[in-house]
């Protein structure tokens, strides 16, 4: 029997006003694996109610007691890890490793969030005043709006709401209608199981077709002082002109059009295996993974082979057994999706070394690429999904060329033995983050996340975080004497 669940708003759960439900699809079988509530405007405006209610009490409880919800919510998220696999696999086909990936990284999360309420909150500033204290202090907005996407749904679900509820914040969350459980209520049930007060953290699930509403409706409330997404460049373009249409801070974590630049005097084993996670972990649904390996010529062909002896070998299918590598696309329209920029650049003359075969259930294989062109899609397109392009590159110059050729810059990797020269290409590359002698997936809670162009702006993690979902205030106390004015 399909789950079924309603919203959270101020602590309780509540069906949709309309009585309106929505069903969440397994992609692997292509059933319901759960019902949930499918809100509408007023529902959103009932959560941003209790939201706004529960903000000062929120924002005034100590932050030792703040602390103490968010390791107590992330044990329980450590104890509920079974669980955590079960639905990930039956929401988004995400297979045991990544599952359990994520909610470890969740965890932590939640973990760098409890030392967020208690990190400094401002600064004394120098002052020509005399007899002035002038502080720049951090406070909270108030409420912040967060939409959370399905693709790494614990860890990208937890990381929406988690520092900005530490600063004082309280939340209303709208997660991906393909994960409305992971990268949502399961998340907000540990919170609450760990003590968060009523109406600090809402959940507000919604139908497809009612998205845009719903959305509008949470960016324009007034009450809601900062919004934060992450999705798709398209729709974060979306967000991003309303938020700025109500004067409202974003934080925008896009996609990425990722390379992996091996260079010369790599360990070819090593990029073998770094192209191969970073390129088909999660299938390659995370906005880290690799779209580009950029080879240079004198192990170019050499690597291709190993790469796609590798690849090809990737256990693919039923994401409930252990062994799997390769599950499926998140649903049916992602899987057809893949298939279609393979295909486009197979007709224009590029060459499978590896997958670009057919097969059911949502899978796409584990395809590696070769001989692509500018004047096919995939070439441009993020691929956000089970399928790669190998570059040849000239040169450290040609492979900066190559990996830069693009609108995106989220991430990107350099592998070599020669870490001088791997600094000299990283410090070139126009990324957000870039990681040398590793490849572009890696994440860390209390390092910045976030890209340039258009893989968005702003920043999650550390104190870029807190920063990013707290204003600066400046404040002056006049210890002693009175102000001098001239009239």
């Amino acid at each position: 029997m399909a789950i079924q669940r309603d919203l959270i708003i101020g602590g309780k759960h509540v069906a949709a006003a309309s009585g309106k439900t929505t069903e969440d699809i397994n992609p692997y079988t292509g059933q319901p694996y759960a019902t949930v509530a499918a809100a509408g405007a007023e529902d959103m405006t009932r959560a941003v109610d209790a939201a706004a209610g529960a903000f000062d009490q929120w924002a005034g409880m100590a932050p030792s007691a703040r602390r103490k919800i968010f390791l107590r919510a992330a044990d329980l998220l450590e104890e509920r890890a079974e669980d955590g696999v079960s639905l990930m696999a039956g929401e988004v086909g995400g297979v045991r490793s990544w599952a359990l990936f994520n909610i470890g990284l969740a965890a932590n999360i939640l973990r760098e969030a409890a030392a967020a309420t208690t990190a400094p909150q401002g600064d004394v500033l120098a002052t020509d005043m005399p007899g002035v204290y002038s502080l720049a202090v951090r406070q909270p907005f108030g409420v912040v709006g967060a939409m959370s996407p399905w693709n790494a749904p614990f860890i990208l679900g937890i990381r929406a709401i988690a520092v900005p509820l530490a600063v004082g914040n309280t939340a209303v969350l709208k997660p991906s209608e393909d994960a409305p459980l992971s990268c949502g209520l399961f998340l907000a049930d540990a919170l609450l199981d760990a003590g968060i007060p009523d109406g600090v953290l809402n959940v507000v699930t919604n139908a497809p077709e009612d998205a845009a509403d719903v959305v509008s409706t949470m960016i324009a409330d007034e009450r809601v002082r900062c919004v934060n997404f992450t999705g798709s460049t398209a729709v974060g373009r979306k967000i991003g002109m309303q938020a700025a249409e109500h004067l409202k801070p974003a934080v925008l974590e896009l996609g990425g059009k990722n390379s992996l630049v091996v260079l010369k005097d790599a360990d070819l084993d090593y990029a073998v295996n770094a192209a191969a996670f970073g390129s088909f972990m999660n299938a390659g649904q995370i906005c880290m993974s690799v779209d580009r390996v950029v080879v240079d010529k004198s192990l170019a062909a050499e690597f291709t082979e190993r790469f796609a002896a590798k690849v090809s070998g990737l256990p693919t299918g039923d994401p409930t057994n252990p062994e799997t590598v390769i599950g499926p696309a998140v649903n049916a329209k992602s899987a057809q999706r893949q298939y279609s920029l393979i295909d486009d650049a197979l007709a224009k003359g590029a060459t499978a070394v590896a997958g670009g075969h057919k097969l059911e259930n949502s899978l796409v294989p584990a395809t590696v690429l070769t001989g692509t062109t500018p004047d096919m899609k995939i070439y441009h397109d993020e691929i956000f999904g089970s399928a790669t392009t190998v570059l040849e590159a000239e040169n450290p110059e040609h492979a900066i060329e190559l990996s830069n050729d693009t609108k995106y810059g989220l991430t990107a990797g350099v592998i070599t033995e020669n870490i001088h020269e791997g600094l000299k290409v990283a410090q070139r590359l126009r990324t957000g983050i870039v990681h040398v002698n590793d490849q572009p997936v890696a994440d860390e809670p209390m390092a910045p996340f976030g890209g340039v162009q258009n893989s968005g702006y702003g920043k999650f993690g550390g104190q870029a975080g807190i920063d990013s979902f707290s204003e600066l205030r400046w404040v002056t106390i006049q210890q002693y004497g009175h102000a001098q004015y001239p009239f």
